[in-house]
């Protein structure tokens, strides 16, 4: 069972457009309603494979209770926990020509008693026998940088292994704090961590270097159109595949993680799947996860210690 933390979930309305044009009145082709956050959408993604996954959120109001309810119509096991606040709703604009536009709101502010009663579902499943654990998302107000830590705390006290995927103050708290199986951040992500651009291959390993040095033992970085890179202790990968046109990007990346934890076997062979399930999640509607007859492992290239020199545009 793996065990997916968003502490800050959303329902997610997407709307197709042949082309936004803002400050006019646009119609949308198409409409569609996912369950979202990052942790929701593994747990999504795990479940549509037949991988066993619940998914710890707050949960408030009427967008609270579709969330959960969307949840279960879509096989996925939810451990709500109540909230006094209402769940945000989320909008995405996804284009024909594949770009992609976003309006996140806040989301419900979470007392401290709220915070605790979250930290505490965590360890629940985690007694009750958690393979893994992923904490994902942003944090919403009223939560402190260091969440995430305790989480982290939480998964080694009860040896079980924890992967992250947040960005900014939280990020670089846990970084710090160390303890993490695995962290997962794009490009951009890992170049605000360690202060400086990101240009080459070897700009990335670096930087995944610095982040290993704090204690995480994996670093996987989505690299958007240009693939990723997984470094581990025992060496670095680079994965990617023909160029895709974009329906939208929109949980993308939790596909890719999903997909890895979803692999067995060698880095390079979970890597590979990881790819696959990013790629396919692109090429669907809204934040739509990936089914198995969506996924095209032939597609994806790995290489095993890629040139440091290469620039990560010509990947």
């Amino acid at each position: 069972m793996i065990v997916t933390l968003t502490p800050n979930p959303s329902l997610d309305r997407a709307l197709h457009l042949e082309r936004l044009e803002p400050g006019e009145v646009n119609r949308a082709a198409a409409t569609h309603l996912h369950p979202g956050g990052k942790g929701i959408n593994v747990s999504r993604a795990l479940a549509a494979h037949g991988v066993a996954s619940r998914a710890v959120l707050p949960s408030g109001g009427p967008d609270g209770a579709q969330v959960v309810a969307l949840l279960a119509a879509q096989g996925v096991d939810a451990h709500p926990v109540p909230v006094s606040g209402d769940t945000r709703s989320n909008i995405t604009l996804s284009e024909s020509s594949g770009a992609t536009t976003k309006v996140n709101a806040p989301g419900p502010a979470l007392t401290a008693d709220e915070q605790e009663a979250l930290l505490a579902a965590v360890d629940a499943e985690l007694a009750a026998g958690a393979d893994a654990v992923v904490a994902a998302g942003s944090l919403p107000a009223g939560v402190d940088d260091t969440f995430f830590t305790r989480v982290a705390d939480l998964g080694a006290a009860r040896g079980v292994p924890v992967l992250l995927d947040t960005s900014g103050a939280p990020f670089a708290a846990a970084v710090r704090h160390g303890g993490l199986a695995l962290v997962k951040p794009n490009d951009d992500e890992l170049a605000e961590l360690v202060g400086r651009e990101l240009v080459t291959v070897g700009d990335v390993l670096d930087a995944a270097a610095t982040v290993r040095a704090g204690g995480t033992d994996a670093v996987l970085v989505s690299l958007g159109v240009h693939g990723a890179l997984l470094v581990t202790g025992a060496g670095a990968w680079w994965a990617g595949g023909p160029a895709l046109v974009p329906v939208s990007t929109v949980g993308a990346g939790d596909s890719t993680l999903a997909g890895y934890l979803a692999a067995d076997g060698a880095p390079a062979d979970r890597l590979r799947r990881a790819v696959a399930w990013g790629r396919a999640a692109v090429l669907l509607p809204g934040s739509a996860v990936p089914r198995p007859s969506d996924i095209r492992l032939d597609e994806v290239a790995v290489v095993a210690d890629p040139d440091p020199s290469l620039a990560l545009k010509e990947l």
